[in-house]
This record gives structure tokens, C-alpha cells and sequence, in this order.
């Protein structure tokens, strides 16, 4: 009792610290006070979040095409100060519970905040599609489910309600029209006592049919797809893991099947969903909680309490491509010297569990980046309200094919001491196709098919 009543002052005092004066939810204002994409264009007072002015799109010098890295166009910045353990209580109103616990329980841990870049740029015909669903509505069934007429662009540029945003966090564009792979795609686990286990190497391949909207032949209620080929370790190299999702997933649920090599058959994995450990993650993250958050909605109440100025990961290219592997890694936590730290505005939504419905987690807390909703944070509760878990994904902008991904990030387990560093590229990065492939080449056995042949 005496915990829940500690989280619910938190939560409070947090609350109140929310940004009152925004422009008003309008999309008559969407690409005036407002971006097309529903960001605040402003920059705050302070100054120390600049004016939105159409993100970064310029080509740096050295950048090699299709290498599957993207060159940082601001490693020569400095940090402007850094946030530690002995300064943590002054900068805590843009901290989240999960980085003050890491501040605060790891002396040698801290943040360097960096001159705040709002890097995030759009094709064009992803604004308009944006613009079109402000003035529509996409929301169905009270928040569970969007409407498929709306894809092409965020389906929510107004979010009025937390099952908005978090829609919008599942359909922002992050991997283009075509689709993202990687060639080693790597996982790694901390344990408490500072081992470092490599505890997956995989193939992936990544689309977002929500954006492929000429592509004919797909599903209309499918939007997203993902699959990946195991090559580490030896005992599970040759397994495939697929997983379709659905715009509708009370009539539609996710669509998850695996391969294993030694059975020589595609079989579907239902569990591979809500609160199932990830296996290939080492267990550290949940299905319902990769890149923060993924799957249905219809476990947990999901209250939108408004944007909020934050330290958030962001323009993380040192991270993503300018490191060695192992210089990655400290016992208790990421090597702060590769994290990069800005201040951002974030949207805020609180989730808790419903009556009746069965989660490890009794509260959960995101803050996604108003401009990409994928970069940000994640914190999670368990049932006597004590922190379990906290996520920190920050991303880049793919400068060349006007993409803000977000996908590397690492995860602090506090129940169990360990951590992960997930969705790491660095031996072989990653890449971009635009074209996307046939539905014919996607079904389950088409992808065993070529993928066992490799």
C-alpha cells in the first residue's frame, strides 16, 4: 500500500509539471502553430528547443549510399552539461522515474545533453496523408482499432486520447515504403554480475504495409510485418520467427508462426504476444513491449496527460554506427560516452491495468518524441507499484531517404539486476529497399523457402 501510495505522488507531482500552454488541438492548425504532423512548430521559451523548420535533409560530406551507415552531422558538438548522480534532483521534472533510478543507483553513470536538433523529416506524400487524417476519423471499437482508409500517414496528427498516441507510436514511419533489413542484428545481455552475453545474431526484415498504400495485393487491415532468421547460437541457427499485426486486433489478432529446422514445419506461436518473455532477447523484454511498445491495446487503460519537455536519447548516430562493439558495454549499464541526450517535448500517456485483464505490469508510463513518436521512454510498475523496467530508444535520421528511425535501444531490468542492449547493427547496419516485395514472396513458407537456402 505504502508503494502504491509513493507511485501515485509521482505520478502527481509528474502531472502537474505537464505543458499546459499548447496550441489548441485543431487541425485547421496543422502546418501553422502546428507541423503537419501535429508537433508544436514553436520552439519553447527558454530557447533550448529550437523551431521546427522542416527537419534535417542535407547530405554530409563522406556519406556513403547504401553502406548501411549514416554519418553523424553533429560529432563535432559538444555536450552543453551533464547530468549525474550529484545533480540528478535538479534536472528531475524532464527525468523520468527509470533515469533518475539509473542516476542514482550507478555513480559512474550520466548524461551528456547535447544542443537540441529536430532532425525529423517526411516525404511529402506522408504529410499530406497526415494532414488528410487530422480532419478524418481513424479511430474504431473506443480506441482498439483504426480505421484502414486512413493509411498512408500518422493516423492521429490530434491525438485526443492515450490509445491515439500509442496508435500512432505502432504506425509511425520509420522504415519507408518498402521495407528495412539487417544482416546481424545483434542482442546482448547483462547479467548483475557485469557478464556480457551475446544472446541473439539475426537476418531481419521489416515492412509497414500501413505505408505501401499501391501495393494492391496486400491486406488492407495488416500493418505491419516482420520476420527473422536465427544465426545465433549454433542450437537455435536456422529458426524463422514471423509476426503479421492488424489494424483490428480484437477481429484480426496478431498473426505470429515460427520455424524450426528440426521439425521442418511453419507453426503458428499465439504465445508470442502480451506478456511472453522474448527469448532471443534473453527473456529481459516482454512481446507487448519491443521498441516500447507493440500489439493490442486492449489489456490496460491508456490516459493521454499532454506533452511534457524531456531528456530523451535523440540523433543517436555515435551510438548506432560510430562504436565498436564491445566499448558498448558496462556492467550495470550502456557506456554513457556513446548515448547522446537533447531536450525534446514528448507526448505522455499513463497505462493501467484493466480490472479482470492478467499483465506482469499493474502500470506502465510512455514519453514519445511529439516529432518521430517512436524516440523516447518507458517505464513500467509491477502490482505492488514498485519499478520493474525501464526502456530508453533513441533514434537517427536517415537523411538520405527521409526516414526517422527508431530502433536500437536498451532496457534496464531492476527486478532481476540485468540489462540489454537490443537491435544492435554495428557489424553490418542496416538498409533500406524501396520497393516492396510481392505478397506471393511473404507468406510463411515463400520466406522459409529462401531464407533455409541462404
Amino acid at each position: 500500500m505504502r508503494r502504491q501510495l509513493a507511485l501515485s505522488v509521482v505520478l502527481l507531482g509528474f502531472a502537474a509539471s505537464i505543458l499546459a500552454a499548447t496550441p489548441a488541438n485543431d487541425a485547421q492548425e496543422l502546418g501553422k502553430s502546428l507541423t503537419s504532423f501535429g508537433a508544436i512548430k514553436a520552439g519553447n521559451a527558454e530557447g533550448t528547443i529550437p523551431a521546427y523548420e522542416g527537419g534535417y535533409r542535407q547530405i554530409p560530406a563522406g556519406f556513403k549510399p547504401d553502406s548501411g551507415f549514416w554519418i553523424d552531422p553533429f560529432k563535432d558538438e559538444k555536450p552543453l552539461f551533464r547530468i549525474d548522480a550529484k545533480n540528478v534532483d535538479k534536472y528531475a521534472d524532464k527525468l523520468s522515474e527509470g533515469q533518475k533510478t539509473m542516476l542514482k543507483k550507478f555513480p559512474d553513470y550520466y548524461f551528456d545533453i547535447y544542443p537540441s536538433h529536430r532532425t525529423t523529416a517526411y516525404p511529402q506524400d506522408v504529410l499530406d496523408a497526415t494532414v488528410r487524417n487530422g480532419n478524418a476519423t481513424c479511430i474504431l471499437k473506443e480506441g482498439l482499432a483504426v480505421d484502414p482508409a486512413c493509411r498512408g500517414g500518422l493516423p492521429f496528427p490530434i491525438p485526443k486520447t492515450g490509445n491515439e498516441v500509442m496508435w500512432n507510436q505502432q504506425l509511425r514511419y520509420k522504415i519507408g515504403h518498402g521495407n528495412s533489413t539487417t544482416s546481424s542484428s545483434n542482442s546482448w545481455v547483462i547479467d548483475s554480475n557485469g557478464q556480457v552475453t551475446k544472446s541473439a545474431e539475426q537476418a531481419t526484415f521489416e515492412e509497414a504495409p500501413w505505408y505501401q498504400v499501391k501495393q494492391d495485393d496486400r491486406d488492407p487491415m495488416m500493418y505491419a510485418r516482420v520476420f527473422s532468421l536465427n544465426k545465433y547460437p549454433a542450437r537455435r541457427a536456422g529458426e524463422v520467427v514471423g509476426i503479421n499485426d492488424y489494424l483490428d486486433p480484437m477481429a484480426k489478432p496478431r498473426r505470429a508462426w515460427s520455424y524450426t529446422p528440426g521439425q521442418r514445419r511453419v507453426k503458428l506461436a499465439p504465445e508470442f504476444n502480451y506478456d511472453t518473455p522474448v527469448a532471443s532477447q534473453g527473456g529481459v523484454t516482454l512481446f507487448d513491449e519491443l521498441q516500447m511498445f507493440s500489439g493490442s491495446q486492449d489489456r490496460f487503460d491508456y490516459k493521454l496527460v499532454g506533452r511534457k519537455e524531456m531528456y530523451i536519447p535523440y540523433n543517436t548516430y555515435k551510438f548506432y554506427f560510430d562504436a565498436k562493439q564491445e566499448d558498448q558495454f558496462m556492467p550495470h549499464h550502456a557506456n554513457p560516452a556513446l548515448e547522446r541526450w537533447e531536450l525534446h517535448r514528448v507526448w505522455v500517456v499513463e497505462a493501467t491495468l484493466k480490472p479482470g485483464m492478467r499483465h506482469v505490469y499493474g502500470k506502465r508510463t510512455y514519453y514519445l518524441d511529439e516529432d518521430t513518436f517512436g524516440a523516447g521512454l518507458y517505464d513500467a510498475w509491477d502490482k505492488s507499484g514498485t519499478l520493474y523496467r525501464s526502456i530508453f530508444l533513441g533514434g537517427v535520421q536517415i537523411y538520405d531517404k527521409t526516414i526517422p528511425y527508431n530502433v536500437k535501444n536498451v532496457v534496464y531490468d531492476f527486478n532481476k539486476g540485468m540489462w540489454a542492449l537490443l537491435n544492435d547493427a554495428l557489424k553490418g547496419g542496416y538498409k533500406f529497399d524501396d520497393t516492396p516485395r510481392s505478397e506471393r514472396d511473404m507468406n510463411p513458407e515463400a520466406i522459409v523457402a529462401k531464407v533455409t537456402q541462404r
